[in-house]
């Protein structure tokens, strides 16, 4: 019988170092869905937060490459996390001083150490892994300057990002929150660090650096969902929404199906950028096909997207369509949004 050793150290709410005897990931943000890149391929696990629902899609072959070092090798047995992170006299002495600093950090989270951790991941300024962590960790303190310095710098040196993590065997893996039910699985890679540079510009306001993060990581994955559901939640930030970036809304949209619950979601945005063209046919169309199949949705998506279709219904002149789909609400849910307010029963 195996048994298996793991430990989750809270760094600050919602983000947990977990390590195991073999591995260790870091974990930033809410339940939801998650991104992770592996040895064993590019694998997108999706739901919403508070419903227990997820689903994985899996793309074998995407990111071997950089994680095929991380793995034990099969005829020698794996060496514990805190063994890895502990340099003997003579091997210190051998070992350049910011890797030493980056390994002393990690043995500080180790140890629930946060202040000394920090310490020394910014005495390594000159490693790219060192500099993504901190920015986190910086993040974590709502220090957004420091944060935006030490990620701007990890993105400098993109191709030195995920090398020390290899190096000792260790998997690096934040949770970060993309929309409010959709959580991305993100590594120190690109990809990782441009939507956690998004995330801070929306904690500062700040859309247009974030729409441009967004972007550049949707140029080099056209086809992942949950950046696509990030970029369009961001957009319909905008009131009024603008012509071209309700266009663009649509264009992320397109050619989806209801497949899994951020497709749902993808298209209940799609609905909402329609209506904001004046296409409210469409939008009917669009939210019906988001409602249509319900088995292992949240209810919570599933009733915003049906009285989504009943103010869709009432704009195209389908009245009674939208007494009974908002009637239907008020049975399930009194308090949802205005929808006591419209049947005139307060």
């Amino acid at each position: 019988m195996a048994f298996r050793f793991w430990r989750r150290v809270q760094l600050f709410p919602g983000v947990t170092l977990n390590l195991s005897k073999t591995s260790a990931s870091l974990s930033l943000g809410p339940r939801g869905a998650k991104y992770t890149i592996g040895p064993r391929g590019t694998r997108a696990t999706v739901g919403l937060p508070g419903t227990g629902l997820f689903y994985t899609v899996q793309n074998p072959g995407r990111g071997k490459s950089r994680s095929a070092t991380a793995r034990p090798q099969p005829d020698r047995p794996s060496v514990p996390v805190r063994d890895r992170l502990t340099l003997g006299f003579f091997k210190r002495l051998i070992t350049p001083a910011d890797e030493a600093a980056f390994i002393d950090g990690l043995r500080a989270l180790h140890g629930d150490d946060e202040a000394e951790a920090l310490t020394q991941f910014e005495k390594a300024t000159e490693q790219a892994d060192a500099r993504w962590i901190a920015g986190l960790l910086r993040l974590k303190r709502e220090e957004l300057d420091l944060a935006e310095a030490h990620l701007q710098a990890a993105l400098a040196q993109v191709e030195g990002l995920g090398r020390l993590y290899a190096k000792y065997g260790i998997q690096a893996t934040t949770h970060l929150t993309v929309t409010p039910e959709v959580t991305a699985h993100i590594g120190p890679r690109e990809r990782g660090t441009r939507l956690a540079l998004a995330e801070l510009h929306q904690l500062r306001g700040e859309t247009a650096p974030a729409r441009a993060h967004l972007e550049a990581v949707l140029a080099q994955t056209p086809d992942d969902v949950v950046v696509k559901a990030a970029l369009a939640e961001l957009l319909l930030e905008a009131e009024p929404l603008p012509p071209e970036t309700a266009d663009r809304i649509v264009h992320l949209a397109a050619g989806i199906e209801n497949e899994t619950p951020v497709h749902a979601a993808l298209l209940l945005y799609k609905g909402r950028a329609l209506r904001a063209l004046g296409l409210d046919e469409a939008a009917v169309a669009t939210f019906t096909q988001a409602y249509r199949r319900k088995q292992d949705r949240p209810e919570e998506l599933l009733r915003q997207i049906r009285y989504e279709r009943a103010l869709a219904y009432a704009a195209v002149g389908r009245r009674s369509d939208s007494r009974r789909e908002l009637s239907a609400i008020y049975a399930e849910d009194p308090g949802f949004e205005d929808v006591a307010a419209r049947l005139g029963v307060r």
